[in-house]
C-alpha cells in the first residue's frame, strides 16, 4: 500500500505508529504488531 492509502479524508489514521521510530506505521499480523524498520514488536491477546 502506498502511504497515502493509510490516511482518512480529514488526515487522521486507524494505524498505529511505532513508539521507537515515530514516523514508521506497524504492520498487523493477526497475533501481533511488527515495525520493519526497527524490529519493534507487539504480542496481542487475539
Amino acid at each position: 500500500m502506498a502511504r497515502h492509502e493509510y490516511y482518512n479524508d480529514d488526515g487522521t489514521t486507524d494505524k498505529q505508529q511505532c513508539p521507537r521510530c515515530g514516523d514508521t506505521f506497524l504492520g498487523d499480523h493477526g497475533d501481533r504488531l511488527h515495525c520493519g524498520k526497527c524490529g519493534y514488536t507487539e504480542y496481542t491477546d487475539e
